[in-house]
């Protein structure tokens, strides 16, 4: 809901784990997706809890892949992290992308040393981790990419 952008701005910027230009990026993502101007497919979702939103995921289909997806944005509240939400919401977010046919969820984060529990948390609900862009976010702030199946594999056909 439009009304809940600043909640849910204010809860990623209370995580520590969003730099300004992601904080602005995120803004603009969610006024887009509210305006109905977002591309196809994209996604948002907040778990909420007694009225106030205390989860977010954003995700949408890649579209030059043949049902590859991507995960732009997941958070949790600080005083709900650790109580198995964020796992819950990704559950839902895979469910989701399975029902529409998707084939594979693409995560990016920093290389940075506080986002540990970040890799932690993908690893430990099935991602794997399979390449890293040395500086892509900055100078010694690598991408790591992880990734998730979310349906077997298929035959290639030759062509």
């Amino acid at each position: 809901m439009p009304d809940e952008t600043d909640a849910l701005v204010e809860i990623a910027v209370a995580t520590a784990f969003f730099k300004p230009i992601e904080i602005d990026a995120l803004r603009l993502v969610l006024s887009d997706y509210h305006a109905g101007t977002a591309g196809p497919g994209q996604t948002a979702v907040t778990f909420e809890m007694d009225g106030r939103p205390l989860a977010f995921a954003y995700y949408a289909p890649n579209v030059m892949t043949d049902r590859g997806w991507h995960l732009y944005w997941i958070f949790v509240d600080r005083s709900a992290q650790t109580r198995g939400i964020g796992a819950k919401l990704l559950q839902h977010v895979e469910d989701d992308i399975r029902a529409a046919g998707g084939r594979m969820l693409v995560v990016e984060t920093s290389s940075l040393a506080h986002y540990e529990p970040t890799w932690h948390f993908y690893r430990k609900v099935g991602y794997r981790q399979v390449a890293v862009v040395p500086d892509l976010y900055a100078d010694g702030d690598d991408m790591i990419v992880f990734l998730k199946r979310l349906s077997e594999p298929t035959p290639a056909t030759a062509g």
